[in-house]
Formats: C-alpha cells, structure tokens, sequence
C-alpha cells in the first residue's frame, strides 16, 4: 500500500497554489477597498469646505465665536469626521473638538494659505486643511483656517461589510473547488489507479495467460497508455514462457536421445569388445544402412532440386501475371481518360450548336431581308423606310451574328486547348487562374443543367510552368466527382477552390459541402478501381488516376478528409515549376 497517494499529494500542490493565490487577491482586494473608500472620503472633506466655509468665514470676521464653535459642533457631528481646528487670522485656535493633531506642530503659528492635505500618521487620523477667506468691497481677506479630521477607524467602519463579502465569496468559492477537485480527481485519478493496483496485484506469474487489466475507461490518456503498455508485456511474458517450455521440452527430448545413443555405444563397444567378427559383421551392416541412407538422401536432394525449378516457373507465371495486369490497368486507365475525352466533346458540340444554329437563322434571314431589297431596287419600288427597317435589321442580325461566333470560337478554343493538353504530356507556362477558368468553362455542359456553384479564389499572377493536361484532369476528375457522387440528391452544392502561393510551390484547398464518405471509404477512396456508383457505371479510376497525376506526373503530395454528411476537401501541393514531364502512371 502506497505510504502517501499521489493524487493526494497532487491535489495538496494544487489547492495550496490556489489559496495563496486566493490570499493574495483577497487581500489586493481589500486594499484596494480601502483606499478607494479613503479618497472618497478626502473628496466628501473637500466638499464640505464648499458647504461650511462660507458660514465659517462670516461668524470668524464678525468674531462671533458662538456661531463659530456651533458650526464646528456641527461640522464634528458628522460620522465621518473625528476632528475639528477652527483657528482665527492670528493662528489663534478658536474651537478645538474631537481627535486632531497639534495644529501647530504641522503649521506653527502660521495661517494656511491654500488647501492641503494631512497624510496618514502613526495615531491613524489623515486630514484636510483649507483657509477662509472674507471678501470685502472687492477686496480678499484671510480670517483664519479650518483642519478637519478623519480616521482609519472610519474608512475600515465603511468597507467592513465589502470585506466580509469578499473574505465570504473566498470561502465559498474556495470550498466549492475544493469538493469539485476531490470529486475529479477521486473519478479520473484515484480510482482508476487503485482499481489498476488491484489488478495488478491480482495476477498470479503461475498463472499469467489471458489475465490482462481494464481501467474501464475508453479515454486516451495516461492511464490508458499504462494498460495497453502492460497487457502488452504480459502478451511477450506469456509468449516467452511458452517458447522457455518448448525448449525445456525439446532439451529434454534431445537428453532422452543422448542418454539412449549413449547406451547403445556401450552396448555396442562391450560386443565389440567380446566378439570381434561380430563387430566386422555389425560395421558392414552399418555401411549398408549408411549407403542406403546416401541413396535416400540423394534422391531427396534430386526433388528438392526439381521442386525449386517448379517454383522458379511459378515465380516467372506470376511476375508474367503482374506485368500482365499492370498493362491491364494502364488501358484501363486510358480508356477512362478517353471516355472522359468524349464526353468533353460530347457537351462541347451541344454547346456549340447552340450558337452555330443561331448564327445560321440569323444569316438565313438576313438573306431573305436582302433579296426582297435587291428585288425592290431593281422595280425601282425601294422607299427610304424600308432601306432604314433592312439597315436596322441587318445591324442586329449582324450583332447576333457576331456575339453568337465569338461564343462559339471561345467553346472551340477552350475545348481545343483543353483536349490537346489531356492527351499530352508537354510542359508548358500557363496563368493557373485563367487555365483553370478554361476548364470549368469546358465542362459547363454538365454544370448549366444543375444549380451548383464553383468559386475559384486564386492570384492574378500566378504562372506555372509545367504538363498543363494534368492539370485539366485532375480538375476534371475532382469536379465530376463532385457533381456525379458528392452531389447526388444535393439541389445546390457549392464547390470552393482556393489556390496560394507558397514560395516554390502551389497549395490547393478544394472542398464540397456534398455527401462526403464515411471513414471505411475514405481509407480505400484511392484504390483503383473503388467506386460508390459501381451499379451505375462507375469506374473507380478517377481518384486513382488524380493521386498518379499528383504524386508521378506533378512530384507533388495530396490528402483527403472527410465526414458524412459534411462534404469532402482535398489538400494538393505540388512545384511550380518543372524542367521535363514526368511519366503519368506507376
């Protein structure tokens, strides 16, 4: 049993550190108390030399002494004031009350000539000293002085009860952590520790099989550390008995076989030793068996040797089966890029019919509008309004003309650039923030039929120099992800791109606010071939291919993480710059 606990000694440190804590605020506290309740008391002396100076003036200068020793009476009858001086223009004291110091020790024989104060002396009275002054026919004069007297004893009556709040509300609060302390750490300290010291003591090393100790906690922590730390010596103890029992057997096996060699070399030398012809005999028995073993040995060799070849062959199937495989993969691979390839023409030509066929409607028309001008002119019917109407309409016809070519030589050179980059490996200085424009906008035939949102966060500047087509694909293949299996039963998701510079190198951050994976398909969402939409004709390559891309092609690192339910946010960083491509796939 323990002498002293150590979360009994943990605790007295702690609780030891808190109430010299809490000694020393309470004890700012209350001095701080007790000098704001001083200053608030010198302020009320400062006051009251407004409210009586005036009354005290008139009675000095009209040397009505009476009126002067009643004002002071009632200056003293005030709670706060423990003492009076009243002295008149020749420092004569005219009315002394209460407790006061020697007047003429501080000032002498001297008026006071403005407002002072008294600090605090041994005796524990402080002060505040001001002159009165009688103004006659414009003209100042000073009739005496006033000292009034406080205490210590009344600042302390004042914040007695402050103090006693403050010294209660440490009691209480010092108690409360004190049961909640003992509380915590009874729960998360000394039970546990004593529940694990009784286990261990428990186990009997005759006996250590299977006896291993639970805390009943599932919380990482130390303790927990110290549990899994010790089943796994009992795991090696129990394991080394077990290898020490089987050797102790197998020496005592090979004792047993020396002890019946031995014998049987006795037996045999005390044969020889009688019967020498019978020894002759004996060693030429002995040769037989020794050749017939050889043989035995011989031929045990001759299939060893013929097995070893078997294997050499099976190996030699198996590496042909890998290599076999691999190339299986990389037309796998291929074909999921193709596919994906036409699909990207696929939705480029709808989207590019669009404008085309506009443009023809407007030609055609234009058309129609100019041979009935050509037949007006030629019957010399043609009036100025209709040439303004087919000049107004040529105009427009004309502007739809050309809005709806330049949308459609955008699509072809945003498809071009894009088709020509997948299917090469080129390095090559692109502006990320603009390429990476032309691929969302490439794939915006599969985008417009939904209500999601891109947001792409990037700098202006940001130049790469580097195998652009893998670029465009890993982008595609995030974003088809996305669409086709974050999104699914999504209305509107959003998708967040944010691109940083760093240095020599480019830092990805692309989220969904989709369905997300669930933790057991987030370990296998690089696998190839696995898919959640495999009965609807997923692949499962395009995360496989994207990590390739990254890792392979762009020597650059890539993370995943996600929860159900919260969306799925890849973490891609790669060079910026690159001198040579790389090979695509392992």
């Amino acid at each position: 049993m323990l002498q002293k606990s150590l979360s009994k000694k943990l605790l007295t440190n702690v609780l030891s550190v808190y109430f010299l804590l809490t000694f020393v605020v309470t004890c700012g506290q209350v001095v701080a108390e007790y000098v704001n309740t001083k200053d608030y008391i010198r302020n009320e002396l400062t006051m009251l030399q407004k409210t009586f100076s005036r009354s005290l003036t008139r009675a000095i200068w009209e040397l009505n002494t009476k009126q002067t020793v009643t004002t002071a009476e009632g200056l003293l009858a005030i709670p706060m004031i423990e003492g009076i001086i009243v002295r008149d223009d020749s420092g004569e004291i005219i009315s002394q009350l209460g407790r006061s110091l020697d007047i003429h020790e501080l000032y002498s024989q001297q008026l006071v000539q403005e407002e002072a104060i008294i600090e605090d002396t041994p005796s524990g009275l402080f002060g505040y000293t001001f002159p009165l002054i009688f103004e006659f026919s414009g003209r100042a004069t000073q009739v005496g002085d006033v000292t009034l007297f406080s205490s210590r004893d009344v600042v302390f009556s004042r914040i007695m009860i402050s103090i006693y709040f403050l010294i209660g509300n440490a009691m209480i609060k010092t108690t409360f952590l004190i049961i909640l302390f003992l509380i915590a750490f009874r729960r998360l300290l000394t039970e546990p520790l004593t529940d694990l010291t009784d286990q261990i003591e428990e186990i009997e090393l005759d006996d250590i099989d299977g006896r291993k100790i639970d805390i009943g906690t599932t919380e990482r922590n130390e303790l927990k550390v110290m549990e899994e730390a010790f089943n796994k010596l009992i795991d090696k103890v129990s394991e080394y008995r077990k290898q020490l029992d089987q050797t102790q057997k197998e020496l005592l096996i090979s004792n047993e076989k020396l002890d019946q060699h031995n014998l049987q070399l006795e037996q045999e030398v005390a044969r020889k030793t009688s019967n020498l012809s019978q020894a002759m005999m004996d060693l030429q028995q002995q040769k037989y068996e020794l050749e017939k073993q050889k043989l035995t040995l011989t031929e045990e060799v001759d299939l060893r040797s013929q097995t070893e070849q078997e294997l050499l062959t099976k190996q030699k199937e198996l590496e042909r089966y890998v290599d076999e495989l691999n190339m299986a993969q990389e037309r796998l691979v291929g074909s999921e890029k193709m596919a994906a390839l036409g699909g990207l023409v696929a939705g480029i030509t709808h989207d590019i019919n669009t404008p085309v066929g506009i443009g023809v409607t407007a030609t055609s028309f234009l058309q129609e509008r100019l041979n009935k001008l050509e037949a007006a002119y030629k019957d010399k019917t043609l009036s100025p309004k209709a040439l303004e109407e087919f000049i107004n309409e040529a105009k427009q016809s004309t502007s739809l003309l050309t809005t709806n070519l330049d949308r459609a030589s955008e699509l072809v050179a945003s498809f071009k650039q894009i088709a020509v980059d997948q299917a090469s490996e080129a390095v090559r200085k692109i502006n990320f923030k603009e390429y990476l424009s032309e691929v969302v906008r490439s794939l915006h035939p599969k985008i417009k039929k939904t209500k999601h949102i891109i947001n792409i966060e990037c700098p202006e500047d940001l130049t790469l120099n580097l195998p652009a087509g893998a670029i465009s694909q890993i982008f595609t293949n995030l974003i088809m992800n996305s669409l086709i299996h974050g999104f699914d039963g999504v209305d509107k998701g959003e998708i967040d791109i944010i691109i940083t510079d760093d240095h020599d190198d480019v830092k990805i951050v692309y989220k969904d606010n989709g369905r997300g994976v669930t933790k057991a398909q987030l370990e296998k969402l690089f696998d190839p071939f696995f898919t959640t939409k495999r009965d609807q004709g997923g692949s499962g390559l395009g995360t496989h291919i994207t990590l390739n891309l990254v890792k392979q092609t762009l020597n650059g690192d890539i993370e995943v993480t996600s929860e159900e339910g919260k969306g799925l946010t890849y973490y891609i960083q790669f060079p910026k710059n690159m001198q040579a491509p790389m090979t695509m796939f392992s």
